[in-house]
């Protein structure tokens, strides 16, 4: 079976095994799964936006009076407006150690790698600028962009899988929402291994439309059952000492903390397939952004 004949998203092999042109053929069959009958109308980001308010010129619209300020005031006052500018969506995959341990064919780098950038396109499509953003340590240029070609030029470092990578994904984060001067919308593909990375989630709700993909790995939800071990975990270095009981990820807890800090949740786990559930919550926040700020 080609890349291109994938009967399920089950059957996708790892980005790295494809051939540029097989990816980009992928991918787009991706986006068009995701966006089937969605609606198209909150990435758009066309129309207008208040910007202040002048003294009445003789042959301005009345349609265009700020009648609250002319009440105020005594004196007739109108809005002027200028152009909304588009949402832009920075897609954040997460690159590190911890992404490429895997217990399952398709490992958690592969499936972010997948969404990222099937979702870039998706907002592409809609007229929405899209940067990518590593998690990991791999220089990316941070340039939101409405061209094809510069989405697969940031995508492509990232297809190959990093099995020493330290997570940055925190400080990007935070380096991100500070330099966005518009509200903008921010997917974040990762494990969350990142100690940093739920406070810095937290704090770019705040301005942001922020939605966390959770990424898991079956051996992270459930018990060992490998009497006593010794662990290391991938990114950190940290080593520790489990037990046959010992649960790797706390999946509800990250959940819930996430849900509080504003930010919307989906988890998918490596072992089942995605489409449905991302399509279902992309739909459900109305389109790929909600319009905040």
């Amino acid at each position: 079976m080609t890349p291109a004949a994938t009967s399920t998203d089950l059957d996708l092999p790892a980005p790295e095994s494809l051939a540029r042109g097989d990816f980009d053929i992928v991918i787009r069959r991706l986006a068009d799964d995701l966006a089937f009958g969605s609606d198209t109308s909150r990435l758009v980001g066309s129309g207008l936006e208040y910007a202040s308010s002048r003294p009445y010129i003789p042959g301005d619209s009345v349609r265009l009076l700020n009648w609250r300020l002319t009440a105020r005031t005594g004196k007739p006052f109108v809005r002027e407006y200028e152009a909304l500018k588009r949402t832009v969506v920075y897609l954040f995959v997460d690159t590190s150690a911890s992404m490429s341990v895997a217990s399952t064919a398709r490992s958690k780098h592969d499936l972010a790698v997948w969404i990222a950038s099937a979702i870039g396109l998706v907002a592409q499509r809609r007229m929405s600028p899209v940067a990518i953003v590593s998690g990991g340590e791999r220089e990316i240029p941070l340039v939101p962009s409405l061209s094809r070609s510069e989405l697969w030029q940031a995508i492509e470092p990232l297809r190959t899988r990093g099995v020493d990578e330290q997570t940055t994904l925190g400080a990007q984060l935070r380096r991100v929402a500070q330099r966005a001067t518009r509200a903008s919308v921010m997917f974040i593909l990762s494990d969350l291994h990142d100690p940093d990375a739920i406070p810095a989630i937290r704090h770019a709700a705040q301005k942001h439309d922020c939605s966390v993909i959770h990424l898991v790995d079956p051996v992270e939800t459930k018990p060992l059952r490998a009497g006593f071990f010794r662990g290391r975990e991938a990114e950190t270095g940290r080593r520790f000492v489990g037990t046959s009981s010992t649960v790797l990820g706390e999946v509800e807890v990250v959940r819930d903390e996430l849900l509080r800090s504003g930010a919307d949740y989906l988890r998918l786990d490596t072992d089942k397939p995605f489409i449905p559930a991302l399509r279902h919550h992309l739909g459900s926040r109305g389109g790929l952004a909600r319009g905040r700020g």
